[in-house]
């Protein structure tokens, strides 16, 4: 199975074509209004409508209500629904039955207990997104560029597909893969100058970085 590469978090449509124009799997947009990277369901619209065919779309939203989630598919017609918040595994299955996306499910990793929540997941989502435990004081969900230990990960099989996330760079990306053998790798910050502002130069050095050390991963975990 080829590596997937996700590129979330973008805002522009520079940031947009460097990432579709680089062989990007996956682009995220982030609905999260707290978030630097937050676009407005107007901006969303036009990059989907812009990455639709090229890319699959995933709209990242954090404990939004069916009202605002339906907002989102309205406008976006998105392949995935990103859910970054503390959804159990009964309010993700029940986005998933309601809304015509896929649904990936953010899990936050620290230490290797909790990796037996993602086996939460197996039957409510479609995807899993693995990434960092959020700092103590953190005002905002995920690993906020940092990454977690991914020896964890060396003996993970789960039932479903999951990407790797948090504190992945152009530079550490091919480490993580050989570590890891993840199906798949999420990025955001990694590929900043500051927070919310992409880099069309590092977007596409981090896609190629994760496709050179693809080929160089003997086996990745199943999906």
């Amino acid at each position: 199975m080829s590596l997937i590469v996700k590129i979330c978090g973008l805002s522009t449509e520079e940031t947009l074509d460097a990432a579709l124009d680089a062989g990007a799997d996956m682009i995220g947009l982030n609905f999260f209004p707290p978030s630097p990277r937050f676009v407005s369901l107007d901006i969303g619209r036009r990059l989907a409508d812009r990455a639709r065919g090229r890319a699959e779309i995933v709209a990242l939203s954090v404990d939004m209500d069916d009202a605002g989630l339906g907002e989102i598919v309205d406008a976006l017609r998105p392949d995935w629904l990103q859910l970054h918040g503390k959804d159990g595994p009964e309010r993700t299955a029940a986005v998933g039955a309601r809304f015509p996306a896929k649904v990936m499910k953010a899990v936050h990793v620290a230490v290797a207990a909790d990796l037996a929540r993602a086996a939460d997941y197996a039957e409510a989502a479609d995807c899993m997104l693995l990434d960092a435990t959020p700092p103590k004081g953190a005002t905002r969900p995920g690993g906020l560029g940092k990454p977690f230990d991914w020896t964890l990960l060396a003996d993970f099989r789960p039932a479903k597909p999951y990407l790797l996330s948090g504190g992945l760079t152009p530079g550490n990306v091919a480490e993580a893969l050989r570590i890891s053998r993840a199906p798949g790798v999420d990025v955001s910050s990694g590929v900043e100058t500051a927070p919310g502002k992409k880099s069309p130069d590092l977007i596409r050095a981090f896609i190629a970085a994760a496709r050179i050390a693809a080929v160089a991963v003997p086996e990745r975990a199943a999906s």
